[in-house]
């Protein structure tokens, strides 16, 4: 099976989706391991610490997706 390269465009909102997603992930994370850690089971508390870690990581690769994109396009110098 042959991988084709995603169209800079689509790409491009790939990108933007997996940073937003990224965020998402890193505010739901600080919420529940720093904010409502008592309401939780202990579980759900090292859950959210998981996601502090894969959110703002979410967010990098997003941006490096979104550089290559942008250089695809020609939108950055």
């Amino acid at each position: 099976m042959i991988v084709q390269p995603l169209e800079p465009h689509r790409l491009l909102v790939f990108a933007n989706l997996t940073m937003l997603v990224g965020l998402v992930l890193l505010l739901l994370g600080i919420a529940g391991a720093y904010v409502l850690d008592r309401q939780l089971t202990l579980g759900l508390v090292v859950a959210s610490h998981a996601l502090v870690i894969l959110g703002p990581t979410a967010v990098k690769v997003g941006y490096v997706m979104r550089l290559a994109a942008q250089r695809q396009i020609g939108l950055s110098t």
